[in-house]
């Protein structure tokens, strides 16, 4: 798969798109419409203060390319709801997700709740980042049969995002006690933010490990920071995870490096504290690991990876769409039935390598908090419906 430059995502440009009427039964805001025929508008608020995006939803078609090694049908075409943004707030106006972002959580809107009820993939998917920042996103891939795993946990009785219990944390092989928290695991968010108590735990234990100055940097909202001359990444400790049934997420690179003038002036425990007693999972912990999501058995599950093979993945055969499959199978106003037993080998959705991020290339300024910002995990939004 090649990587290519993408535009933002402009419906009137699409011959596929169409809007996505009040009602339709997608269309949460359809009450609230002045006509049924109307298109559908949405409106989100996250968890940053002030950031929120509203507008418009549309269908259009995500072009997927087959994981399974199948030539005979290498690419998967799935209609999906997108977002199109038309007013932004917070921290949309500073940068964040300046491609938008994709909906990957349990509502029926979402890029694989809309997939797997079509029958083109299992009900789970898989992402992974490497260390270039780039990353790859698996729909359908259940995982290898060697990973850890943990279930999902509800909240408020129901499943509506990804939250797993973590029991204890460690430092290397430093386990400290009360240190149990429930986290929700979201690539959304750049980093990792734990319960105050656990946070000023494991911080103050990392800290008894490492072996160097601490240091702090203005602008910076980095606590436990430390002086380096060292081009390469420092000795640190890990930070392990502990989940139920003594399954360990281990996270070797806990830390980022400071830059000042394009050299290396320190680095930060990449750890921030959490308002609330859920912590965040983020992006730097889960580079290195392939993330599985399976919505169908509600377990997430990890393993190392490096993004490319799939070929130990738990994979169903490559099958053309069964006859008869609507060339359009969003959900209607009508319940629609799954094909029985018909689905694809995991769809690959894009390799597309971000620029590096700020942590990892310049002095952290305080504006970055605004990376706490975390999706609800429903909408596409600005999102660019050709990864091939």
């Amino acid at each position: 798969m090649q990587d290519r430059d993408l535009n933002e995502y402009n419906p009137s440009r699409s011959s596929t798109s169409k809007h996505l009427s009040c009602s339709h039964r997608l269309c949460e805001l359809g009450p609230n419409c002045k006509s049924p025929k109307q298109p559908c508008p949405y409106t989100v608020d996250y968890y940053t203060e002030n950031t929120s995006s509203s507008g418009m939803l549309v269908e259009d078609t995500l072009h997927l390319a087959s994981g399974g090694g199948n030539t005979s049908n290498p690419f998967v075409q799935a209609p999906v709801v997108i977002g199109c943004g038309m007013k932004q707030s917070g921290g949309y106006l500073d940068g964040v997700a300046p491609d938008g972002l994709i909906g990957l959580g349990f509502g029926e809107i979402s890029v694989p709740s809309i997939l797997a009820k079509a029958g083109l993939v299992r009900n789970s998917f898989s992402m992974c980042f490497t260390e270039d920042d780039s990353g790859r996103i698996f729909f359908g891939d259940l995982g290898p049969a060697t990973q850890q795993s943990t279930s999902f946990l509800p909240l408020d009785g129901t499943y509506k995002t990804y939250i797993a219990g973590v029991e204890a944390c460690c430092i290397g092989n430093s386990c400290i006690k009360q240190t149990s928290f429930r986290a929700l695991i979201d690539s959304g968010t750049s980093f990792t933010f734990l319960p105050d108590e656990a946070y000023e735990k494991i911080a103050k234990e990392f800290d008894r490990h490492v072996n160097a100055t601490r240091s702090s940097y203005e602008g910076s909202p980095w606590k436990y920071c430390y002086k380096s001359s060292s081009q390469e990444l420092p000795k640190v400790p890990s930070v392990i995870l502990m989940f139920p049934l003594n399954n360990s997420f281990v996270v070797d690179n806990p830390v980022f490096m400071v830059y000042a003038n394009q050299e290396v002036v320190g680095f930060c425990l990449a750890i921030q504290p959490a308002d609330g007693d859920i912590g965040i999972i983020g992006q730097n912990f889960m580079t290195g690991y392939r993330m599985v999501f399976d919505r169908e058995n509600l377990k997430l599950a990890w393993s190392p990876s490096n993004c490319q093979d799939l070929s130990d993945g738990k994979i169903m055969p490559l099958n053309s769409p069964p006859h008869g499959t609507p060339s359009n199978p969003l959900p209607t106003n009508e319940q629609q039935s799954t094909p029985g037993g018909h689905a694809v080998a995991p769809a690959v959705a894009g390799r597309a390598p971000s620029k590096p991020s700020a942590a990892s290339s310049q002095l952290i300024r305080a504006s970055f908090s605004l990376l706490r910002l975390v999706p609800q995990l429903l909408l596409l939004l600005n999102i660019i419906p050709s990864l091939t």
